[in-house]
């Protein structure tokens, strides 16, 4: 992962197959042991999760808490009044909806907990769950569900998981719809085939953008007061597609345990010599404009060329999520030029 938060990613582990499949394979691939099973009304529902684990209730779920991104990434699917909960990234500090929570109707949901740490045990047995859901950057942990605290969590609903590192963009993304799908929504509505036909062009759009800009070297990274961090694409799942659709990203030669990142001294920052950086735009990590005291980051080729775009390694694995990403970066792509 990036560093999605490194001062924590012993404990947070974060951050990432190819091609999307076609919306019925989501449906016919439920119940196969990968997905999901659901009767209309009061039947019994089941899914298996990335962890392999089946979860069975007698009916299915209504009353679902959800890490935020994975919450958001299914309300882009169509999942809505099931979502009565959710932690992780949801306000910023002014009130407004984190970029993280997507489209999420954030006033009508119960924040249990707004900060890596933060899970409110009380208050998520209040709403009376009935399954909870998560994204899985490193097998088996649960994003942001601390692990001190995770047995009484886990005793209260049972979870899914969404595996969300080390796979290509489009595996979440199909395994979020799968789940969806399961949850009673509409892969086939206008809006889900609209976003996953725009999700395809802009695939074919960056590929087409990184064929014209081969050799262009382009590094993804993220800013701490400490440290900087060189991302690999060989674990965050949005790199991985971004690499397969051919554009040049730059391989990190020592990544920590987990495999997402490379930590950077200050003054090492210029260690790969990269045209592009993409730089985490999440609002945990620091930005262009908060980096103005370390002489290292003025004096990187792309930083002097104006070549550093946002990058949000964690996105919503949604299409709807995903696509303007994509559209993003082969735009920044097209304009862009070797630094030396």
């Amino acid at each position: 992962m990036s560093n999605i938060g490194a001062r924590h990613l012993t404990r947070r582990g974060f951050l990432g197959a190819s091609g999307a499949v076609a919306l019925g394979a989501f449906i016919s691939a439920c119940g196969d042991g990968g997905g999901g099973t659901a009767s209309p009304g009061s039947g019994a529902w089941e899914f298996t999760d990335d962890r392999g684990t089946k979860v069975g209730l007698k009916a299915r779920p209504t009353r679902v808490v959800a890490y935020v991104g994975a919450a958001a990434a299914l309300y882009d699917f169509g999942v809505d009044r099931q979502l009565v909960g959710v932690y992780g990234p949801t306000k910023l500090k002014d009130g407004r909806p984190d970029p993280q929570a997507g489209n999420l109707p954030v006033g009508r949901l119960e924040i249990i907990g707004n900060a890596y740490g933060e899970f409110n045990i009380e208050k998520y047995a209040a709403l009376r769950p009935e399954l909870l859901v998560d994204n899985m950057f490193v097998p088996p942990d649960l994003f942001y569900v601390p692990a001190e605290s995770k047995d009484k969590i886990f005793a209260l609903a049972p979870s899914v998981a969404i595996s969300t590192g080390a796979v290509s963009l489009p595996r979440p993304i199909e395994r979020t719809a799968a789940l969806a799908a399961a949850l009673g929504a509409d892969l086939k509505s206008a809006k889900v085939t609209a976003a996953k036909a725009r999700f395809e062009k802009a695939s074919e759009t960056l590929r087409a953008a990184a064929e014209a800009k081969r050799g262009l070297k382009v590094l993804a990274a993220s800013a701490s007061p400490d440290l900087f961090y060189a991302s690999s694409p060989g674990k965050n799942t949005d790199l991985i597609y971004f690499k397969e659709l051919g554009v040049d990203l730059i391989v990190p030669e020592k990544p920590g345990k987990d495999g997402y990142f490379e930590e950077l001294s200050w003054e090492n920052a210029g260690k790969y010599k990269a045209d592009v950086i993409m730089l985490d735009s999440r609002t945990q990590a620091l930005q262009p404009k908060d980096l103005g005291s370390k002489p290292s980051w003025k004096d990187l080729p792309a930083v002097k060329a104006g070549q550093v775009i946002a990058w949000q390694p964690e996105p919503r694995f949604s299409y709807e999520g995903c696509a303007p990403i994509i559209e993003a970066l082969a735009t920044s792509l097209r304009s862009a030029g070797k630094t030396g």
